[in-house]
């Protein structure tokens, strides 16, 4: 009898996926040993005010606030590294500039509820942008997205921009031009193109594959970021804790894996204005909100070509790019932007100052 190639490779797949879940586990359970030593998050009073099986909406209050601001959490780990310390907090900053903050939590996927997609995490998202707009004397919110999740705040905005005041953009890769991003072009490289969309995806596959893709940011510069921090104790708590978050790994849904890489990573479908969510299509011309970006210069995740074409792109005259240098004791540049010590000097007052300044709103920023 002969075996189809497809059949091989559906059951090498399977055998993957298999041997990264206990891998999940296992870097999961290296995490709760970081804990031990005090290095869990210290996270904020949340109430979570509307939820389905793969997301809730977290409402840190603030109520007597006219601003809302709702963070679209990465897909990937657990959302905390938006709240991971009392003193490397972005949730903790923006309440403290008297902001109301929503964060949206994606789920960890479960086996036969794997086949949520881009369609799903955008409906999602108009969920919770309209209980937010419902608040007695709320204004329409801003969104505000890291990484993957500032991604799909992109899409969220070029769907439905009428819906917000404004969108603000942390290293969140936008543009996937084959030769203009080296990870991009190793990552695409390293993920079949037959991946399956009715299986978790486990995280720590995904992290596996981030590290082939670049060693030199997942591995090198994380070493390197630690020798230089071993004179600085606040550095290295917080490296420390960016390497306990690291291991906090979730399964992700496979068709949003699968969708990323082909339609984003691949093909570069939002970039290009081809890519079809909710049965609209969305791209930079659909992006009309005053949008704010922050770009680290040393991140090659998301570097300044994965962002500026697109917001070059959108008609939009209200675009804005900060570039950010980078800094020691963040463990991985990705991540400076929200948890640095100079982001949160530096940085973060612009971006306040930036939201303020298209509410309406005058004020000294702390």
């Amino acid at each position: 009898m002969q075996v189809e190639p497809a059949s091989i490779d559906a059951a090498l797949d399977g055998l993957r996926r298999a041997q990264f879940s206990v891998a999940d586990v296992l870097r999961r359970a290296q995490g709760d040993a970081f804990g031990a030593f005090g290095l869990d998050p210290s996270e904020c009073p949340y109430e979570v005010v509307a939820s389905e099986s793969y997301w809730q909406l977290r409402d840190y209050g603030n109520h007597d606030s006219s601003v809302s601001l709702l963070i679209v959490a990465a897909p990937i780990k657990r959302p905390y590294i938006w709240d991971l310390s009392l003193s490397a907090s972005a949730v903790r900053y923006c309440l403290g500039q008297r902001l109301h903050v929503y964060l949206l939590e994606w789920m960890p996927a479960l086996r036969g509820s794997a086949n949520k997609g881009l369609d799903e995490y955008a409906r999602a998202i108009t969920e919770c942008v309209a209980k937010i707009s419902n608040v007695a004397s709320a204004s329409k919110p801003f969104l505000v997205g890291h990484s993957l999740g500032g991604t799909l705040a992109a899409i969220f905005a070029a769907l439905a921009p009428g819906r917000l005041s404004g969108l603000v953009l942390l290293s969140a890769p936008l543009c996937f031009e084959p030769q203009t991003n080296n990870f991009r072009d190793a990552l695409v490289s390293l993920v079949p193109p037959n991946l399956s969309e009715a299986e978790p995806f486990p995280g720590s596959l995904l992290s596996h594959m981030s590290a082939l893709a670049s060693p030199a940011t997942f591995i090198w510069s994380r070493l390197t970021d630690a020798i230089l921090s071993v004179t600085d104790a606040r550095a290295l708590d917080i490296h420390a804790r960016v390497e306990r978050w690291a291991l906090d790994e979730v399964p992700l849904p496979g068709k949003l894996v699968h969708q990323i890489v082909e339609w984003l990573y691949r093909e570069n479908r939002f970039c290009r204005g081809v890519l079809k969510v909710d049965q609209a299509l969305v791209g930079p011309l659909g992006l009309s909100v005053p949008t704010l970006a922050v770009v680290n210069m040393v991140d090659d995740v998301a570097p300044l070509t994965s962002i500026k074409p697109f917001m070059d792109a959108m008609p939009v005259k209200n675009a804005r790019i900060i570039e950010y240098p980078g800094e020691v004791g963040v463990c991985l540049q990705h991540l400076g932007i929200l948890v640095g010590r100079q982001a949160h000097a530096q940085v973060w007052p612009q971006i306040i100052s930036w939201l303020r300044s298209h509410t309406g709103e005058v004020g000294a920023v702390a």
